[in-house]
């Protein structure tokens, strides 16, 4: 179904998900996105679309995105596009030995030493994050996320729509909660992963601002 240019609150939703690559008898990492996207596209490209899905690179080489390929409004069709995507990857990462993994942190991988950044299309702004940040650490190598995307028309749409979003973004971490180890060790916070995420920009701190956003009343 076409979707118009510009879509009411809730009338389409975008998905993404991050997935690491791991061996399957080890469930070390394994850098190899950019051979998986080959294997579809003959080249090292960043981007495969694949009906209502597309796989992606991400920051470093042992992490895919797959993410709706545009705004849907069926969550059920998203799902079952969602798994089938899943087990099409699974089964090209069965040529290297390789699995997906999900949960927001790897346990037991050591960014510093295993982190390979994404060196294909378009790796200029990857590079220059690691000049400035060095993205060799748990906030960033070491971080997968589920996002989702949601529209708004106008500003009226826009202040409803934060508002709402202000108030859900505390309750995630107690339902989503997934990275209660890294570096094998347990950190005492279930999600680690937010308490490394927060914290990871803090040389320029305006780029994020903070996890819980300040109330905003007008896009512009």
């Amino acid at each position: 179904m076409n979707q118009p240019l510009r879509i009411h609150l809730f009338q389409g939703y975008g998905v993404e998900l991050e997935y690491m690559i791991v061996d399957r008898d080890t469930l070390a990492v394994k850098p190899i996105a950019d051979s998986l996207l080959k294997q579809k596209l003959g080249t090292y490209e960043s981007d495969y679309e694949n009906g209502m899905v597309t796989w992606s690179n991400e920051l470093v080489l042992h992490v895919i995105e797959i993410k709706s390929t545009r705004p849907e409004h069926n969550f059920n069709a998203l799902e079952n596009a969602f798994a089938e995507n899943v087990k099409e990857i699974n089964g090209v990462l069965a040529h290297w030995n390789a699995m997906l993994m999900p949960t927001a942190a790897h346990p037991f991988m050591d960014p510093l030493t295993e982190s390979m950044i994404w060196p294909h299309e378009s790796n200029d702004v990857y590079d220059v994050y690691n000049k400035v940040f060095d993205c060799r650490g748990h906030g960033w190598s070491n971080l997968q996320s589920t996002h989702l995307n949601l529209p708004f028309y106008d500003d009226e749409e826009f202040a409803k729509l934060h508002a709402a979003v202000r108030l859900v973004l505390p309750l995630l971490p107690a339902l989503c909660a997934s990275s209660p180890v890294i570096d094998g060790k347990a950190t005492g916070a279930l999600d680690s992963r937010l308490t490394y995420y927060k914290t990871n920009q803090s040389r320029i701190p305006s780029i994020t601002g903070k996890v819980i956003p300040e109330a905003v009343f007008s896009k512009r």
